[in-house]
């Protein structure tokens, strides 16, 4: 089986995509998949970047998407696909792709190429209003024409269905992990000491409610992981005079970022109740899991997907004293903290890119069979 993974933004990067990008290649790799690995190049090669082994059967591919010098400071996706245009011949490959404005131009190519769309947001819900409406016509346009969808959650697959009715295959399948064999001891006598938050620092993340409980929880410290330096900066203005220690890390290579996840007792999840938090398959969810680390989060549909009410503390999205609360629960029970690390650690097992890869094969094995 032979696959085009299209992946038009530079690589390395600073976000979760990037990640789930290069770990889904790999694992899909491992499963004898042949793939070319299109994608923009930002410096070092992604998978040295990531420390993951380049697997013999990646080609690597990278197109620019910017105009020749002087003007490389003008880019576009239409540049990238061109270009890919160019390299592939598109009627002949599966294509995989996550990125809702080149799947819609595969929708409208002339070749009608075969692709599998990984959609991990409603767009029509979550694009600015004054997007909304063209946001709405290319993801109709790419369910219309996609071979295979693949969701990240069932909350966004139930949402494109009443959106835009049935597909031919609509497959849910969760984010991934690279679960290490082995963790570092914790200090779980004194799980309140090591608090962990990763991710970007958006408002739908919640930081800043994380940053507001943190006034009701003296003794312990807390370090947030990610996140541009202005909205840094912002959060650090806002914590409080007393209560925990806040630490601001700021945005983090990802495996110093995962060296102190794995050393963390608690870790937090503060999503709030918004557009964006109904679709979201967090990645820092399954490394919190695979740490073994107790995680603290917030109860929305989403994460109530992949966590049993016993799995976790839940605390009422968008509310800091309702956070506060759970880890304070936490901190006064060492042992179930450590009960509760144990339990989603074990958990984890099912959520490894191998398994995903094993699921996203039988789904381009299936659009085979379309053929």
């Amino acid at each position: 089986m032979k696959l085009l993974y299209a992946f038009p933004e530079p690589l390395p990067l600073p976000r979760a995509r990037g990640i789930q990008a290069v770990h889904s290649v790999s694992a899909l790799a491992e499963t004898g998949v042949e793939i070319d690995f299109s994608y923009v190049p930002a410096g070092a090669d992604p998978f040295s970047h990531y420390g993951i082994a380049l697997p013999g059967n990646v080609k690597l591919v990278p197109l620019s998407r910017s105009l020749p010098w002087p003007l490389t400071r003008v880019h576009s996706n239409r540049l990238y696909a061109a270009r890919l245009n160019r390299r592939f011949d598109l009627g002949r490959i599966p294509v995989m792709i996550r990125h809702l404005k080149l799947a819609a131009w595969l929708a409208n190519h002339p070749k009608r190429p075969q692709f599998l769309y990984e959609a991990h947001e409603v767009f029509a819900d979550t694009a600015p209003r004054e997007r909304s409406a063209e946001r709405r016509d290319e993801e109709a346009r790419v369910m219309r024409s996609a071979a295979a969808v693949v969701a990240n959650s069932a909350a966004t697959a139930r949402r494109l269905v009443e959106h835009y009715g049935n597909t031919r295959m609509l497959e849910i399948i969760p984010n991934g992990v690279a679960r290490p064999d082995v963790l570092p001891d914790k200090d779980w006598t004194h799980p309140g000491k090591t608090i962990v938050y990763a991710g970007s620092l958006f408002p739908w993340k919640g930081a800043a409610d994380l940053v507001a409980a943190a006034s009701s929880l003296p003794g312990c410290d807390i370090e947030i992981i990610g996140g541009e330096p202005s909205r840094v900066q912002e959060l650090q203005a806002l914590a409080p005079r007393s209560g925990a220690e806040l630490g601001f890390s700021g945005h983090l290579p990802h495996a110093q970022a995962m060296q102190r996840i794995l050393g963390a007792c608690i870790a937090v999840l503060p999503n709030r109740p918004d557009a964006d938090s109904a679709f979201t398959s967090p990645i820092k969810l399954f490394e919190y899991m695979a740490a073994g680390c107790a995680i603290v989060v917030a109860d929305l549909p989403p994460m109530r997907e992949i966590l049993d009410e016993q799995d976790a503390m839940w605390f009422t999205p968008g509310d800091p004293q309702s956070l506060a609360a759970a880890i304070a629960a936490l901190v006064k029970d060492p042992d179930h903290a450590r009960r509760l690390g144990e339990r989603v650690r074990m958990k984890s097992e099912r959520f490894t890119w191998q398994a995903r890869a094993a699921r996203l094969h039988a789904v381009l094995a299936s659009m085979g069979k379309q053929k």
